[in-house]
């Protein structure tokens, strides 16, 4: 995925209310700017730091700048949340995520379970639908290794319980977390943030709930898809990617 322009070099002074933040431009402009993230961000709000911005050209918006990076532990990271959908879909038509892309129709957002709606719904003629939900994940505590979540998620809990059942009614159901920093090659789930989520996936994923981890290069020109990163079960190394099919 590639910005459709130059990004814009700052430094953050401040993020709250969560959708916002004061930041310095490189001319020492003052700007509040949107922040496409209501997740705790943790780690990636120190005061000071190297941010990259967007800028709309709609002359509407009440904030034309958007943080789309932030430069934390010597590499760059994406913490739009609107983009990891669009990841996906060019991690899928990259072959990077099993056999998706050989499904010929993708529709977004369709309705399921109870209450929600499905980042993705694959179909072919010949094939069980696939659910496939996407999570943006940018965390990370220990060198080389990202997790999710970085602060508790009833949503995601519920998200991974419809998941299992839509694989009980005989469809695929896959979850894809996509990790936009370009540092890490593992991913493990937080089990000490948010136990409930941990022990959902294991409920899910026991259930044949497939998971897969994309691993980002990020720069100032574009985010790109590029590997499969390795997923560590609680106490132990498991690639979580066998087929449900």
């Amino acid at each position: 995925m590639n910005f459709p322009s130059p990004l814009i070099e700052a430094r953050l002074v401040r993020r709250y209310k969560r959708f916002l933040a004061d930041v310095t431009l490189a001319d020492g402009t003052a700007l509040t700017v949107a922040v496409p993230n209501t997740g705790s961000m943790l780690g990636l709000t120190d005061p000071g730091s190297r941010i990259l911005l967007s800028k709309s050209a709609n002359p509407k918006r009440k904030y034309a700048h958007t943080l789309e990076v932030v430069e934390a532990d010597g590499t760059l990271v994406g913490i739009n949340t609107g983009l990891p959908n669009k990841l996906a879909v060019e991690a899928i038509g990259a072959g990077l995520i099993d056999d998706l892309g050989t499904y010929p129709v993708i529709r977004p957002e369709q309705r399921y379970g109870e209450r929600s709606r499905i980042d993705f719904l694959l179909e072919h003629p010949e094939r069980p639908p696939a659910y496939v939900e996407v999570k943006n994940v940018h965390f990370m505590r220990e060198e080389g290794l990202a997790e999710f979540p970085d602060t508790a998620t009833a949503r995601g809990t519920r998200h991974l319980a419809e998941l299992a059942a839509m694989r009980a009614a005989g469809a695929r159901a896959i979850m894809v977390y996509v990790v936009q920093r370009g540092d890490c090659h593992r991913f493990r789930l937080c089990d000490d943030l948010d136990p409930a989520y941990a022990a959902a996936f294991a409920m899910a994923h026991s259930a044949g709930v497939e998971a897969f981890v994309i691993g980002c290069r990020v720069s100032a020109e574009a985010i790109v898809p590029d590997r499969l990163l390795e997923m560590e079960a609680l106490g132990s190394v498991h690639r979580f990617t066998e087929s449900m099919t």
